[in-house]
């Protein structure tokens, strides 16, 4: 099972299911415009490896995932909230990098992409400071996002990030 945080309206991540029809998917969203666009698409697609999920996604992990249950986990252009006061706010913390670590199986894997540079070190720097999980040395290749071809469009440089799960 693979888990999706932010899926916006989904057009990548029923593309990501499309094309892994063995693997399952949850994808978890908040914004009720984007669970209705990809529920649709779920239908005209006819995916049934493919789940939503409208709800906090830490409160999702923390309750209704076991540990250990993820193959992956997909975070691709979170909100950057780009204020200095605001980071607090971002999702990739070091709690959050713990809770992640858990719920993934060991050689599970986390794949984070963002076009906020400042982010992307910030991330960089929770993941690898997180004992359970070890910065991977090959990326996982991924659909361009909606928000991803925006912030090509601003001129800012996409990144990725891929860690694993360590064995033990």
């Amino acid at each position: 099972m693979v888990v999706e945080i932010g899926s916006g309206m989904g057009e990548t991540t029923a593309q990501i299911a499309q094309s892994n029809p063995d693997t399952d998917f949850i994808a978890i969203e908040v914004h009720g415009p984007g669970v209705g666009s990809l529920l649709r698409r779920i239908a005209a697609l006819e995916l049934k490896n493919l789940r939503v999920v409208r709800h906090d996604a830490v409160e999702v992990l923390e309750r209704m995932v076991p540990d250990g249950a993820l193959a992956g986990l997909h975070l691709f252009f979170p909100d950057p909230w780009p204020k200095k006061r605001h980071h607090k706010r971002r999702l990739v913390q070091p709690p959050f990098a713990a809770l992640a670590a858990r719920k993934l199986a060991p050689g599970g894997y986390l794949h984070a992409a963002t076009d906020w540079q400042d982010y992307f070190e910030q991330m960089e720097a929770v993941f690898s400071a997180e004992p359970l999980l070890e910065k991977a040395r090959q990326g996982k290749t991924r659909p361009t996002t909606k928000f991803e071809r925006r912030g090509i469009g601003l001129g800012n440089p996409v990144q990725d990030l891929l860690f694993l799960r360590r064995q033990k």
